[in-house]
């Protein structure tokens, strides 16, 4: 199908041609709103209210483009360049995962109960969203944030320069390498999606997230040992750890984690739909 004229009314109706059948009406109605305050900086009121006026070439073609990608299931992040967690608008692309609301949950957590802490280290940064949001929180902390991808690593420490935040930024595999210094609280929100829940990811995940920021290997937790064990060395005494967990395996990661004889307490949290989520450990 055709836009029928520049007027905002027809592409809203083009994006509904396109896209219908793909995804329910309701989110449909929602990427539009999202698109157009992207591209023409319009609410869902001016919408209604300047629905007649023609839109410039130039702007018709970024949302034709958009919905065309959407068909394809792209994810919007990804057309848009950009994803807001914990009030902050995030610069991504196809090299970091999306921001998640669970990870936003994660960070309010650490955030509140980390208010005098003097360092922090992430591991497995991705897009920075964690480390950013932590500093805009914590001005005084020392912040560091690591990764295996130095694509990623471009990504974050653009969103840390957007943001104004001094973070220290390095690459690391931390399955094959140790980490210097030492630190008050470790975050990690690692690889975790077993290979066998493949087929209940969305196509929006399995074909435009970056697989080595999703699944794990034969161990399925094995991210998780070894940041447990880099505890021994890396996290300082009455120090936090923080994970964001998968609930299939969240047990085993807390029995490792106890069994590591390297914490005073450990304890799952639930994230706000009720499921087991997130670690927390004290050295």
């Amino acid at each position: 199908m055709r836009v029928a004229s520049n007027k905002l009314k027809h592409i809203l109706d083009f994006f509904h041609s396109e896209l219908n059948g793909i995804y329910p009406t309701s989110e449909i109605e929602a990427m539009t709103a999202i698109a157009v305050y992207s591209v023409l900086g319009f609410s869902k009121t001016d919408m209604v209210l300047r629905a007649e006026e023609n839109l410039n070439q130039s702007d018709l073609l970024k949302l034709y483009d958009c919905a065309k990608d959407l068909k394809n299931h792209v994810p919007l992040q990804y057309i848009l360049k950009e994803a807001w967690f914990y009030n902050l608008k995030f610069y991504v692309n196809n090299n970091v995962l999306i921001p998640r609301p669970e990870t936003e949950e994660l960070v309010d957590v650490i955030i509140k109960e980390n208010k005098t802490t003097h360092s922090f280290l992430d591991i497995g940064t991705g897009s920075g969203c964690i480390p950013v949001s932590i500093k805009k929180n914590s001005s005084s902390a020392t912040v560091s944030a690591c990764d295996i991808s130095k694509a990623a690593l471009q990504v974050a420490q653009k969103n840390a320069e957007n943001h104004k935040t001094n973070i220290h930024f390095f690459e690391k595999d931390i399955l094959n390498e140790s980490i210097a210094g030492k630190f008050d609280v470790i975050i990690s929100n690692p690889p975790y999606i077993k290979k066998e829940e493949a087929a209940t990811l969305s196509k929006q995940v399995i074909e435009h997230e970056p697989h080595l920021a999703l699944f794990t290997g034969e161990d399925d937790i094995v991210f998780y040992k070894k940041i447990i064990d880099l505890c021994k060395t890396s996290l300082n005494e009455k120090g936090h750890l923080y994970f964001e967990l998968n609930p299939l395996t969240a047990n085993s990661v807390k029995d490792y984690a106890l069994n590591s004889n390297l914490f005073s307490s450990v304890e799952l949290l639930k994230d706000m739909s009720g499921n087991v989520r997130f670690l927390r450990a004290e050295k």
